[in-house]
């Protein structure tokens, strides 16, 4: 059932697949990356409401979320998204931006997060996550009006299991297409939560990683630091993904998230 969810000085959009007559257990959330709003997740959302309550939402300014006009934290919408749905805890599935996201929760209120499935996550207080001269490449590129160039740049850094251009990877270009927006609306409002990186060391939630073998050498370095830093985590290298494992791995996302709900408690 799609909803409405007030956060602080705006809203989001989220679904909630109710329990649908399954056995009670713990819910599901899915937190999308920044490379695409919440239907990044299409793939594999089918296979997962199936056996579980699944909750997804898009965060301010993508899909089908208004942007925001005020400062905002993602930790902090994510705890209100929680409240709205009545969760005092979850096992938090999150991609890339939606990584971080869980992280950062799972430290700073752990009783909330029974467990952590993270795809190609990113993390708060990396400093090398993103590869150098990006963000000044797409500021010049947003300058000139091509916003095609945009998703050209960003297919060829995160989108090399698709080929790395709009006419071999269409999907994949079309999800970043729809993201662009929010990339510039958010920019002056969105908060950098704490840093998390340098305490990764304290997450006691169950923990899975998963990166992609094809994505960019930068995210696959940080990701390999990330899952050495976390106690017990398992770490997963997916042959065939790049910075979009739900497109190019859905089975095996989903199988994954399967295993490490059976470890959450």
């Amino acid at each position: 059932m799609e909803s409405i969810v007030p956060v602080s000085d705006g809203e989001l959009w989220a679904d909630d697949s109710g329990n649908g007559g399954l056995p009670r257990g713990l819910p599901l959330v899915l937190l999308h990356p920044g490379v695409g709003d919440s239907t990044i997740w299409d793939p594999v959302l089918p296979m997962l409401t199936e056996r579980h309550r699944v909750i997804r939402y898009d965060v301010r300014g993508f899909g089908r979320s208004p942007a925001p006009t005020v400062a905002y934290s993602l930790v902090e919408d994510l705890a209100a998204v929680l409240d709205h749905f009545g969760l005092p805890r979850a096992v938090l599935v999150g991609s890339s931006m939606g990584g971080a996201t869980a992280l950062n929760l799972a430290l700073d209120t752990p009783d909330r997060v029974a467990g952590l499935a993270l795809f190609v996550p990113g993390v708060t207080g990396y400093e090398e996550l993103m590869p150098s001269g990006f963000l000044q490449e797409v500021e010049q590129l947003a300058k000139a009006g091509d916003m095609e160039g945009i998703v050209q740049l960003g297919l060829t850094m995160s989108a090399r299991a698709g080929g790395g251009t709009p006419d071999t990877d269409p999907v994949a270009a079309a999800h970043l297409r729809r993201a662009l927006p929010a990339w510039f609306s958010n920019a002056a409002h969105r908060r950098t939560d704490a840093p998390a990186f340098d305490r990764l060391g304290e997450i006691t939630a169950p923990t899975l990683l998963a990166l992609g073998e094809l994505d960019h050498p930068d995210v696959v370095r940080c990701n390999e630091e990330m899952a050495a830093r976390i106690p017990g985590c398992r770490s997963v290298r997916l042959a065939a993904s790049d910075h979009f494992p739900t497109l190019r791995e859905p089975d095996t996302v989903a199988r994954l998230i399967e295993e490490l709900y059976a470890d959450a408690h």
